[in-house]
């Protein structure tokens, strides 16, 4: 195994202000005060379920989310709804590294442009499933909004509807109201991010149905850039991640079924190993989590890259 497709489960870079979410590591990339500040995002080899990150990696598995995201961002500003961070994809391009650190970021990173981070989760539902099905089932609403009557488990909605969510720090994202949502981000802001987001959801979705995948859900981050004296600007940029099968449902189309659950392109197999454990009682859903046999891990990642090669060949 080369540097290249060793796995990667943690970053060490001699950057400042490193923090740790459940699959990236993020840093601040220094700069001179000539230009605005940048982030370095990495996607490691890590893999969460049910809020809990796993011992075993998936190698490769971080290199296909940023092959996704880069693409999907190529593809985006060719629709010009609104700008994004991303700036570069290459290790010779972060100022405080050398090459002996290239290895770790290969293909897994983005260097970004900083933003002050809107703290609300964008999401498009364009199928009943998921946390809105179960809400529909009690209330017959998602997120506040009325459904029509009789809709039944994954079937797809009239028309895609725009559910927002509180960015959780741990544990889930909790669905939240489009009003709740405001008083978070003001009005104003609300309102342009929800177009923007249900119009990029719209075309991301024919484009990769015509690519043999239904594209369930997906949530967006946004954020305001920040200028070269740090100060917040009003620009609004598309940031982190987009587009992937970790921030959306994938369904391959061939196999869609309403009134069931739908196979997917994530770690629908970490998931299902995951639960059969819970049910012979031999983990609780609890930190630490359990080792995942190798068959788990091989089958996660062929998902990811199943994904990939049909949304971009």
């Amino acid at each position: 195994m080369n540097a290249t497709t060793a796995p990667v489960m943690v970053t060490h870079l001699p950057l400042p202000g490193r923090r740790q979410g459940k699959v990236r590591d993020i840093y601040d990339v220094p700069s001179d005060g000539s230009m605005p500040p940048r982030v370095l995002i990495v996607a490691s080899d890590r893999i969460s379920a049910f809020d809990v990150v796993m011992p075993t990696p998936v190698p490769g598995k971080g290199r296909e989310l940023t092959s996704i995201s880069t693409r999907w961002f190529e593809k985006l500003r060719g629709w010009d709804l609104i700008v994004d961070h991303l700036q570069s994809t290459e290790p010779q391009d972060v100022p405080g590294i050398d090459p002996s650190h290239y290895a770790q970021l290969e293909g897994r990173m983005m260097l970004g442009r900083a933003a002050r981070v809107i703290p609300v989760e964008f999401v498009v539902r364009g199928y009943i499933t998921g946390s809105g099905w179960k809400e529909y089932q009690r209330d017959g609403t998602v997120c506040g909004i009325t459904l029509p009557e009789g809709l039944k488990h994954c079937e797809q909605l009239p028309e895609p509807i725009f559910t927002p969510a509180t960015k959780a720090t741990k544990g889930h994202d909790e669905n939240i109201d489009f009003d709740t949502a405001s008083t978070i981000a003001g009005r104003d802001v609300m309102d342009r991010l929800r177009d923007v987001s249900v119009e990029i959801y719209r075309r991301a979705a024919e484009y990769a149905r015509d690519r043999g995948i239904i594209l369930a859900d997906t949530k967006f981050e946004f954020g305001f850039a920040v200028d070269a004296s740090g100060c917040e600007t009003n620009e609004i940029m598309l940031i982190d991640e987009v587009l992937t099968p970790d921030s959306s449902r994938f369904w391959p189309a061939e196999d869609y079924e309403i009134g069931r659950d739908q196979d997917s392109f994530d770690k629908q197999y970490v998931r299902n190993h995951l639960e059969g454990l819970v049910r012979s009682e031999l983990w609780n859903k609890t930190p630490p989590g359990p080792e995942l046999p190798d068959d788990v891990v091989i089958n996660t990642l062929a998902r990811y890259r199943e994904a990939a090669r049909r949304l971009f060949g």
